[in-house]
């Protein structure tokens, strides 16, 4: 039983009689508070974990070639180490190429992302394509803040590439220590 004990002053006033004091009982209080914070456990939806699924195709044995895609309005992100990624809109050119922190990536998917649909006239299927190349020194938290990037910049297609990649990209990033 819960109560609630109120001292009483020790100094006794002249004339007066020392009255008791009511108890006041905090049981009701105590098992009110309990039912509540029972019923709000029980009837309470916890957040539920949202995932992504990820599905990559069987891999080719003889591929000379790759995917075909679009120079003008194809995206290619090289993940480094030391949370640094290596970005280019088009072919493979080491003068187009740019590092940049991972953190930063989100404005250059915005501007890459509005200056395909400026080229061709916001057609709506002729979106932004984005390839995204791990490397062997690239971590999985830096993977993970892309994909998570193309999710918010609501890029409609990407590619995940950790197997080919090609004489020139590895080039700069071994120029440039990624």
């Amino acid at each position: 039983m819960a109560t609630l004990n109120i001292p009483a002053n020790s100094k006794a006033a002249k004339g007066r009689s020392n009255k008791a004091l009511p108890g006041v009982d905090l049981t009701a209080m105590v098992d009110l508070a309990f039912l509540l914070i029972t019923f709000f456990m029980l009837t309470t939806s916890l957040a539920k974990m949202s995932a992504m699924d990820v599905v990559k195709p069987v891999p080719i044995e003889d591929i000379t070639n790759g995917a075909q895609y679009p120079a003008s309005r194809t995206m290619t992100i090289l993940m480094g180490k030391d949370n640094k990624a290596v970005y280019y809109v088009g072919v493979t050119e080491p003068k187009e190429m740019e590092v940049i922190n991972v953190n930063e990536l989100n404005k250059f998917i915005a501007q890459s992302k509005d200056k395909v649909a400026q080229a061709n006239n916001n057609d709506p299927s002729k979106h932004l394509l984005v390839i995204i190349k791990p490397t062997k020194t690239s971590n999985y938290k830096n993977f993970v803040d892309v994909i998570d990037e193309m999710k918010i910049a609501n890029i409609k297609t990407y590619a995940i590439d950790d197997k080919y990649i090609n004489e020139k990209e590895q080039a700069f990033m071994d120029a440039k220590a990624l």
